[in-house]
């Protein structure tokens, strides 16, 4: 009895990969999935086994383990990243010229894509009744201007044929993006340095005589609106790779055992004048089922995943840090959990 509940501990969290296929692939938590096993949800056991862990973070992009929590959850919390936390972007371009040879819808989608450095949580949503005006609020509008001209440079080489030495402004970044404050924003946003937050993203090249004059209105939305107001460049996650010996592997085996794996995963200690194989970091394991070509290798070697143990990886567009975003998506997951509860208790479901 005691190695079949054993039996069913495994199946329930563990995640087989077999050469053909893949075991064990049910991935929720749902009580009764599993027969004979005491499977009932229970807040003191999700509370002492839930936890996240931090492995990696910079000013761009962050690594972190969130452990104990079904599949379903880890999705959610992915999709809200992606979708719903909300951002600042360019939404309306009011071309007052453009004598470039990129058409003007054109010009106004390479200009929307670029992210903007401005903190969304300092504005409101725009209301849906004044979208279709032009005026700007400047507590719900940011508003940026470009306006460049291409000309000859008197100073060029006349053997030159470089177009860098020979004209001034023929290539337009989103540094030429100036932020015109509205209303009260220059005293608000003093310390803010609001503007694209890359200043080497190419939007135009012109030639002498061509020029641009834009206005561009910049608003508060979410990424299920547009990809545009999508504050991370990706987010992802997957599950926590486990490899496990199912007995000592030695000399040239073990050698190929560790080529079969991603670098890091497998290393060779000496025990006494023999190489053996020894599992050093299954996180760095890509999953590829390589070691199953090969006959004498493939029944040595357990390769799973751990159900419950999530590997997230969360790139920020440069917006906001990478943890102010993780922050966010999880307000907002706090928020719709709230929202369900109190219809629930509206209808009397309790």
């Amino acid at each position: 009895m005691a190695a079949s509940m054993k039996n069913v501990e495994e199946i329930r969290n563990r995640v087989i990969l077999e050469e053909f296929g893949v075991k064990n692939v049910h991935t929720t938590d749902f009580p009764g999935n599993y027969p004979g096993f005491v499977d009932t949800w229970n807040m003191q056991a999700f509370q002492k086994n839930f936890r996240i862990d931090v492995v990696h973070l910079d000013e761009s992009s962050m690594e972190f383990d969130m452990v104990g929590i079904d599949a379903s959850i880890a999705n959610a919390f992915r999709r809200i990243l992606l979708a719903e936390v909300p951002t600042m972007a360019i939404e309306k371009v009011f071309i007052y010229n453009n004598t470039s040879i990129v058409q003007d819808e054109v010009l106004a989608h390479r200009l929307g894509l670029i992210p903007i450095k401005a903190d969304p949580r300092l504005f409101e949503y725009k209301n849906p009744a004044e979208e279709s005006a032009e005026e700007a609020s400047e507590i719900d509008t940011i508003q940026l201007q470009l306006k460049i001209k291409c000309s000859r440079n008197p100073r060029a080489s006349k053997d030159t044929s470089d177009p860098r030495e020979l004209y001034v402004n023929h290539m337009v970044y989103s540094r030429d993006i100036k932020w015109v404050p509205i209303g009260n924003q220059a005293d608000v946003f003093a310390d803010s340095c609001i503007g694209p937050v890359h200043d080497d993203i190419l939007i135009a090249q012109l030639r002498p005589g061509q020029e641009l004059d834009i206005i561009m209105h910049c608003v508060k939305g979410v990424g299920q609106d547009h990809a545009k107001f999508s504050p991370v460049a990706t987010a992802s996650y997957r599950l926590l790779p486990e490899i496990t010996l199912l007995e000592p592997v030695e000399g040239e085996k073990a050698e190929r055992l560790k080529r079969c794996f991603s670098r890091g995963v497998i290393d060779l200690e000496d025990i006494h004048g023999k190489k053996v194989a020894k599992v050093v970091n299954s996180r760095l394991d890509t999953c590829s089922r390589e070691v199953l070509r090969h006959s004498d290798l493939k029944n040595v070697v357990k390769l799973g995943r751990v159900r419950d143990h999530f590997i997230f990886t969360v790139e920020s567009t440069g917006i906001l840090p990478p943890d102010v975003l993780v922050t966010e998506a999880i307000k907002v997951l706090m928020a719709k959990c709230q929202t369900f509860l109190n219809e629930l208790n509206s209808t009397g479901l309790e």
